[in-house]
């Protein structure tokens, strides 16, 4: 029997299109964060609320999880991994944070499309029970990416910018 990825390679082509442009519902993440300063990144003009550098490590650390899982390895994350700030809110900070996110959703990405569909309805390591099978992780990766994103255009509207 023939191993096909047709659907793995359109879920890889959602998450791109969430993280880089082009999805139907308005800016991917990165077209929100074109003109974010590391000033902005780091503010918290929603008092309580995480700060959209908070928001971007966090984003990178799930991507590269997800990939983790579907390599079948589990790790549990720590609040202080999940959610942190680096306190270095320099322009090459922020620029290296920026890259990072690019390069776990590029690397997360290639890694579905070398996930076979006839594994998707398989469960793996670690995921919630609400995400019932690897078909539901990488569909919810999409899906929390544009979550964030859509938080960060919030953020920074709130931030002035």
């Amino acid at each position: 029997m023939e191993t096909t990825h047709l659907e793995t390679e359109r879920i890889a082509g959602e998450l791109r299109k969430a993280v880089h442009g082009s999805a139907w519902h308005g800016p991917a993440l990165f077209e929100v964060l074109a003109d974010v300063t590391p000033s902005v990144a780091a503010s918290r003009p929603i008092a309580g609320a995480h700060s959209i550098e908070e928001i971007v490590r966090h984003l990178a650390t799930w991507l590269d999880v997800v990939r983790e899982r579907l390599d079948g390895r589990h790790r549990d994350i720590a609040d202080a991994e999940d959610w942190h700030s680096a306190g270095d809110h320099s322009a090459s900070a922020w620029q290296e944070l920026l890259a990072r996110v690019k390069d776990s959703a590029e690397r997360l990405a290639t890694r579905i499309e070398q996930f076979p569909d006839d594994a998707l309805g398989d469960r793996l390591p670690g995921a919630a029970p609400s995400a019932s099978s690897a078909y539901g992780t990488l569909h919810g990766s999409v899906q929390h990416v544009l979550y964030h994103a859509g938080q960060i255009a919030v953020l920074k509207k709130g931030s002035g910018s």
